[in-house]
């Protein structure tokens, strides 16, 4: 059971490199017995089974951070080590592996899919919105085999930038330095307002100072802040920014920029009571499991596709997710092979719910 696993971590693919990997997995789901196979037009790794009117979408993501660790499998057979194991081959090893355990069934189509780019900016999910519309859908991130995760928050990139005319260094006037400084405390102060009434950290904004820079030009002092921001679902993206400008324009001698980078991405929490939560509940029962839900503190793909899909979701996928991104990132055989079979009970339960 663990040929995909072991293949599929061994072939090294940091975000932008996951050709290899992609290429490798097609070949495997081939080999398992999946009716279609293919790389599609962003690079993903797609495999399908059956060829029904209903639809379940797997989807993993094959890119993993930099950072190659020599694979192998260690403490009397029962731990792989190398990039990926854990964030997120492990849980798109999971995916492959259990739909060619269950095969096709008469009126359905399961969809796995190893995307690229999830590290970065999506791309290979955010390719993929308008290529299938799912009955079910069930990401793949590491949360330990026993768990389902219900929610993860939103993120938002800026950079703000303060400038103000050079002054005499003797003069005692507030630098631009200075100001960026006061500008983080303000933007701190004012999530921690937003959080004094909240309890979980899935409720609450995460701001993060990334960087910060400042220079001169003999006119002009500037500095730039990066700031990186978790999300709650109560506060979008848009929001954000407009609270972030709004919170500085308490810094009158500066002059005051709000830039946004990148994807913003809002948070998602998926629907508890679900005939797919059902079945994932009654999946890990089936064997031995005691389930539990867990809402995340990082983003995934799921933000992506589960506003625009709209149907029951969840996330699920072997591997302690402490590990995520580390030096000592490795995933239990044992904790995967009952992944799989947990995971086949509950494809098994989703296409024959009276059963």
């Amino acid at each position: 059971m663990s040929e995909t696993l072991i293949g599929l971590v061994s072939n090294y693919s940091p975000s932008g490199q996951e050709r290899g990997a992609v290429e490798w997995l097609v070949a495997r789901m081939k080999a398992l017995g999946y009716d279609d196979a293919l790389i599609d037009g962003a690079g993903n790794a797609v495999g399908v089974m059956g060829s029904g009117p209903r639809q379940v979408v797997l989807l993993g993501h094959i890119d993993t951070v930099p950072g190659e660790i020599p694979v192998r499998v260690e403490r009397d057979n029962i731990s792989l080590y190398g990039r990926g194991s854990v964030d997120a081959k492990g849980p798109l090893a999971c995916f492959t592996d259990t739909v060619a355990q269950v095969g096709a069934v008469e009126g359905w189509q399961f969809v796995v899919i190893g995307a690229v780019e999830e590290e970065r900016d999506s791309d290979g999910a955010r390719f993929i919105v308008d290529k299938y519309r799912p009955d079910f859908l069930i990401v793949g991130e590491p949360n330990r085999w026993d768990r389902v995760a219900l929610g993860y928050k939103g993120s938002a990139w800026a950079e703000i930038t303060v400038k103000r005319e050079q002054t005499h260094t003797a003069s005692g006037e507030q630098t631009a330095a200075e100001a960026a400084v006061e500008a983080w405390l303000a933007v701190k102060a004012f999530a921690e307002a937003f959080n004094a009434d909240k309890t979980r950290a899935f409720d609450k904004i995460l701001p993060t100072l990334r960087g910060m820079e400042s220079g001169q030009d003999g006119f002009e002092q500037w500095a730039r802040l990066k700031v990186g921001v978790r999300l709650p679902v109560e506060m979008n993206p848009g929001q954000w920014y407009l609270e972030m400008e709004k919170t500085l324009q308490v810094l009158e001698t500066c002059k005051v920029s709000v830039e946004r980078v990148g994807y913003p991405v809002p948070a998602w929490s998926c629907e508890k009571n679900s005939q797919l939560v059902r079945a994932m509940l009654s999946g890990i029962r089936s064997q031995g499991g005691t389930p539990s839900f867990v809402y995340k503190t990082g983003t995934a793909d799921l933000n992506i596709v589960a506003p625009i899909w709209q149907c029951p979701a969840v996330v699920y996928g072997p591997g302690d997710s402490a590990l995520d991104h580390t030096p000592n990132e490795h995933i239990s055989l044992d904790e995967y092979a009952k992944a799989v079979d947990a995971l086949a009970a509950v494809l098994r339960k989703l296409v024959t719910p009276s059963a």
